[in-house]
């Protein structure tokens, strides 16, 4: 392991001994650094970035029960700069575990050019049909996404690709801040398109988090902003004042020979 993921580790693994309470139950510490630090070993621009900004961004992760080896989630490197991003399946499986009412099935789909899809009304009840077009690759339309229930009750939502990239345009907490877009939206529109749709049905599902923690690292997991009141801030280490953070650990550094030195604790 090089000295800068060591650093790494080290800063996390005491981010996670600190947070302990605040992790799902049945965390397993071991297997999530472990899991970290081999995807951190093929990711490209680790170099760049503060071993204290990366620790953050993996802990995201491990307040959700998230594992990036799987790619549920992702610490997504651009200039230097590291932030976190659920992928698609990271969404379904966070609304299936904290929904409080309990889903059977959720998932979301894309619409291209050629495929049969409508919205119906039936005696009152809201329903839609979808008949893709075998191996389809034509242009993408729109997308939508279901959540059934296990009671048979259901919640959908639609969304024109028009619509998506207006939301993309104008809530995108990257381009607000940068005037660019994540790369995820350059390299894979569809998935994003996917995770959209969702994330606004998720809307309409009584999340609950077991912790303030995994609550603001689901609403931070999220591209597009959905909410656009100001809230006040929270007292939580994923908050960006870094006061929170260093009045609980100090970077962890490595003497020339590579070997840990202890963290302080004011």
């Amino acid at each position: 392991m090089s000295d800068k993921l060591l650093v790494i580790h080290n800063n996390l693994e005491k981010l996670l001994d600190s947070k302990r309470e605040a992790m799902p139950t049945n965390f397993n510490k071991t297997r999530f650094l472990q899991n970290c630090m081999t995807v951190l070993q093929d990711t490209s621009g680790i170099a760049e970035c503060s071993p204290v900004s990366v620790a953050r961004t993996m802990l995201k992760g491990a307040f959700l029960g998230l594992d990036f080896f799987n790619k549920e989630c992702y610490a997504i490197i651009y200039k230097g700069q590291v932030e976190f991003q659920t992928d698609y399946k990271g969404e379904v499986k966070l609304a299936k575990k904290y929904s409080t009412k309990p889903v059977k099935e959720i998932y979301a789909k894309l619409v291209r050019a050629g495929d049969d899809f409508s919205e119906e009304i039936i005696s009152g009840n809201q329903t839609i049909n979808f008949k893709p077009l075998p191996f389809n690759n034509g242009e993408i339309v729109g997308a939508f996404a279901v959540v059934i229930f296990q009671d048979g009750t259901m919640h959908y939502d639609t969304m024109s690709t028009e619509e998506i990239e207006k939301i993309k345009v104008n809530f995108s907490r990257k381009s607000n801040k940068t005037g660019e877009y994540s790369k995820a939206w350059v390299v894979t529109p569809g998935e994003m398109y996917k995770k959209t749709v969702l994330r606004r049905l998720c809307k309409t599902i009584d999340l609950d988090f077991d912790t303030i923690e995994q609550q603001q690292a689901f609403e931070d997991a999220g591209d597009v902003d959905f909410n656009q009141e100001v809230k006040p801030q929270q007292n939580s280490p994923l908050n960006p004042n870094p006061v929170i953070i260093e009045a609980e650990f100090t970077e962890v550094t490595t003497e020339s020979e590579g070997d840990p030195v202890e963290a302080e604790q004011e």
